[in-house]
Parts: structure tokens; sequence; C-alpha cells
């Protein structure tokens, strides 16, 4: 029987190991599921690439690379592809307490959740999804902990990154523009251009997704890139200077002071102290 264990004469009741089933389908010609069709696992469902749509109940949807549906179980539901399309595709059964906690945080209850990622994010979610699958093919030790904590780390990034409006799609590609391009001046109206939207409208829309304005957010991407390098590189500051967007070691230097409280090239040392004492 599912969930007990027998010892002796008793019996010993345990929790159901989570289930996982995942896959990427692509195909070159449109296609449609023959009808309706319901699961018994939670599913996950990733336009990674091309158009497709996605239709439940009295509702239908078309869908673009980087959108996600969270479909709740027993619920009926069909998807189609349009030309060349990829979707990756994820069902769970018996989903740990943890990981339901931060699925509620969707907010989905017996509808699906329709959610949409920069390109950047669904590009970063891919690799995630394409690593995932390898583990569940490869040999474990320990190998309910890893399923678990590889779909508590995917469900995490999808609520970090995620936007449930499009016009947050809107912005979230202006976002990306600013990661992107570190190493030059971004402009302004250059991003509201992008946005399609004035000015005024895309710093509060702006605002309103990332609860800071696009220059706070640039500071904030620069911040995290130099980190990055000054630990996992052997750069020189003065490279990484130009790499974030300071024209001058100086100015750089003064930034990440202001912001840290100590200059970048001490910064370096001090994580790198930490390395060795790791390593002892």
């Amino acid at each position: 029987m599912r969930g007990v264990n027998k010892l002796g004469g008793g019996e010993i009741l345990t929790k159901p190991e989570l289930h996982v089933r995942s896959f990427v389908a692509t195909t070159n010609t449109d296609w449609a599921d023959d009808g309706f069709h319901q699961h018994r696992t939670l599913e996950i469902s990733i336009l990674l690439e091309g158009r497709g749509v996605f239709e439940w109940n009295d509702s239908k949807l078309n869908l673009d690379a980087g959108q996600v549906i969270i479909i709740p179980p027993a619920l009926p539901h069909r998807f189609e592809g349009k030309q060349r399309n990829r979707y990756g595709v994820m069902h769970l059964e018996n989903i740990p307490a943890r990981i339901m906690e931060h699925l509620s945080d969707f907010g989905s209850g017996s509808k699906p959740v329709i959610i949409a990622l920069s390109r950047l994010d669904k590009e970063r979610l891919e690799w995630l999804f394409r690593e995932f699958l390898r583990i569940l093919s490869s040999p474990l030790k320990k190998q309910m902990r890893t399923y678990s904590a590889w779909v508590e780390v995917i469900v995490l990034f999808l609520l970090e990154h995620s936007q449930s409006v499009q016009h947050a799609l809107t912005i979230t590609k202006a976002a990306d523009y600013i990661r992107e391009n570190l190493s030059r001046g971004v402009q302004i109206a250059d991003l509201a251009a992008l946005a399609g939207l004035t000015e005024a409208g895309f710093r509060r829309l702006f605002d309103e997704i990332y609860d800071m304005s696009p220059k706070q957010y640039l500071q904030q991407c620069r911040m995290v890139e130099a980190k990055w390098l000054l630990s996992s590189s052997n750069k020189e500051l003065n490279e990484i200077a130009e790499q974030i967007g300071f024209a001058r070691l100086h100015s750089f230097s003064l930034w990440f002071k202001k912001v840290e409280g100590i200059p970048p090239s001490e910064w370096r040392k001090m994580q790198q102290r930490k390395t060795d004492e790791f390593s002892i």
C-alpha cells in the first residue's frame, strides 16, 4: 500500500513522496490537443519559444514566449501550438508543504494562474529547467531531497521574476535592456520609447513594478555585476569599472565605497579571506 511501511505486526504511516514528471516538447508545425483534458497533478507549463493558445472552461488566452501557466489539479484545459514552438512542462504530485506555501503566493486556488517573464528571465528559467531534466535522469544519493530542492528553486524563481499583467511585461523588457547595457549610458527617454510610454508614465509604472526608480534599478544592477566580477574573476578594477559603465576607476571606487562603506579593492580582499577560511 502506498505511503505505508509495514514493520512486524504494526504499521507506520509515512508521507507520500513528491512525484515529478517533466519534459520539453518541440514541434515545427501547428498542433492542438484533441479536446479538454485534466490531471490529478499540478501542472506548470512554460512557452519557451513561438506562440500558442491556452483554453479552460469558457476562457481562451493567446500565449507568447515567456508566459507561464500554473494549472491546478482536475481543471479541464487544452493547449495549442503555432508554427515552431517549444513548451516546458512539469507535473507535480504529493507536493511538500513548503513548496505549496510558495505556490499559494500566486493565489491560484481553483483557477489557472497566468504569469509572464521577460526575455532574459525566460532564458534563465529555461536553463534551470533543462538542468532539472538532467537531474531527473541522473542517479542520485538523495533523490527525493534533490527533486524537492530543484522544484522549490524553480517555483521561487517564478515568484521572484514573474509579472501578472501585460504592461508589466513591457516594463520588464526595458529592465532587460538596462541589464544588458550596463557599460553604456542608458537614457530614460530611450527606455520610455522602448516601452511605448511617456517618460512620466514609464517612471510611474517602473516604480510600481520594481518599487524603485529606473536610476535606482540601474545602480542596483551595476552593484550586483560589480560584486560578481570582483568575487569570481581576476579582472583589473579599471576593467570592471568600464564593464559596468564607469569611464574612470576613481568614480567607480567612490561610488562603491559610498554604497558598501569600503572600496572595491578592500571588498575583494575580504571575499578572498572568506574563501580561504572555508577552504581550510
